[in-house]
């Protein structure tokens, strides 16, 4: 697939609309059928993102054995791609697939249901959203909005982003243009930089006229297809913004709250299956991709220094503390991420983590 074919059919928008406009609305249900239409932030096809949420929609159809009649919108086929939380919580569609990042607008404490600067991983995130309070905490953001959330995809860590030039201190950010959402931008305009929202279909082209001079997206088998290696010299690891970024299948809270609890199971499971395959599916392709990258294009991987890091948790402290300010229930899911991190790190540092880099030594990898 051309990097052209896939970008300029994502259409996708410039900002999330202000303002929730709430109108809710039934299940639809013809025939004995419940319909569910989706629309989605990523373009057709796709790879990684738009594959998978297409895969998801399928596999709804395919658990439900059709009793659930699913139609699918890619970014830009029905609504843009930041319309797509007013689309649902209007009732206009049923779901949206996003990353709720992107709405932070509406209210800072979605960013936590994606991922945080300094936040935490897929396995971490994941940990805390079923087995601790995490899924509680993002019904009660969602509900304010008419809405109900669930994890439905992880692109893992992602890398700290694409530069034209070394990033040796903090020092180095600042008057940088950089395309970075979420509260990661925040801790960018922090250390001096500007953060720019762009629709990953105009990241390309603004890279390679100079408009920006940084970028991130997701991953090697993601950044592959962008070509962003042909724009920009420098590949940096690991980011900071996005330890284990997880996308959302957000629905109409009316249409959720219709539906027979085998209807929510249904959804459930298939959304839970999706969260696993994509994030297994990115650490399948990101070691190949970034390895092409390397080899057949002069890639140059570049790893932020410990001042730098240093830096970037020192601004992430301040925007923490600006985003507790929002509301109490900002606060509140702060705490409980916050709170999270501690024991959940503790506990990786001595297993996966500190298992990988024992191994990684070893092997001299």
């Amino acid at each position: 697939m051309s990097r052209r074919k896939f970008l300029t059919s994502s259409a996708l928008g410039l900002g999330a609309a202000a303002g929730s406009g709430l109108i809710t609305s039934a299940p639809a249900i013809a025939q004995n059928k419940t319909k569910l239409t989706v629309v989605s932030t990523w373009p057709r096809d796709f790879p990684g993102l738009g594959i998978s949420a297409q895969r998801l929609v399928a596999r709804i159809t395919e658990l439900s054995q059709g009793s659930i009649e699913t139609e699918y919108f890619a970014a830009g086929e029905r609504v843009g791609a930041f319309d797509s939380f007013d689309e649902v919580a209007s009732g206009n569609a049923q779901a949206y697939i996003a990353a709720d990042y992107y709405w932070k607008g509406k209210h800072p404490a979605f960013a936590y249901f994606t991922a945080v600067p300094m936040g935490l991983t897929t396995t971490e995130w994941t940990a805390w959203i079923k087995y601790m309070d995490g899924q509680t905490l993002w019904d009660e953001v969602s509900a304010e909005f008419g809405l109900k959330a669930l994890p439905c995809g992880s692109t893992g860590c992602q890398m700290g982003g694409w530069f034209n030039k070394e990033i040796n201190s903090a020092d180095d950010l600042k008057g940088l243009k950089m395309r970075i959402p979420g509260l990661g931008g925040d801790v960018m305009a922090k250390l001096g930089a500007s953060p720019v929202s762009l629709p990953g279909g105009q990241i390309y082209e603004n890279l390679v006229s100079g408009a920006i001079d940084a970028t991130e997206w997701v991953g090697p088998y993601n950044d592959y297809f962008m070509k962003f290696y042909e724009a920009a010299k420098y590949y940096y690891a690991a980011g900071m913004h996005e330890a284990g970024s997880s996308l959302a299948f957000g629905m109409n809270k009316e249409f959720w709250d219709g539906l027979s609890a085998h209807e929510q199971n249904i959804i459930t499971a298939a959304c839970y299956e999706e969260h696993a395959n994509q994030y297994d599916e990115a650490v399948a392709k990101n070691g190949e991709y970034l390895a092409k990258m390397i080899n057949e294009n002069g890639v140059e991987v570049r790893e932020f220094n410990d001042d730098t890091y240093d830096s970037f948790g020192e601004a992430a402290e301040e925007v923490f503390e600006e985003t507790r300010d929002h509301s109490d229930l900002a606060a509140k899911v702060h705490d409980s991420f916050a709170a999270a991190r501690t024991e959940l790190g503790g506990w990786m540092k001595y297993a996966a983590v500190g298992y990988s880099n024992q191994r990684n030594r070893v092997l001299d990898l």
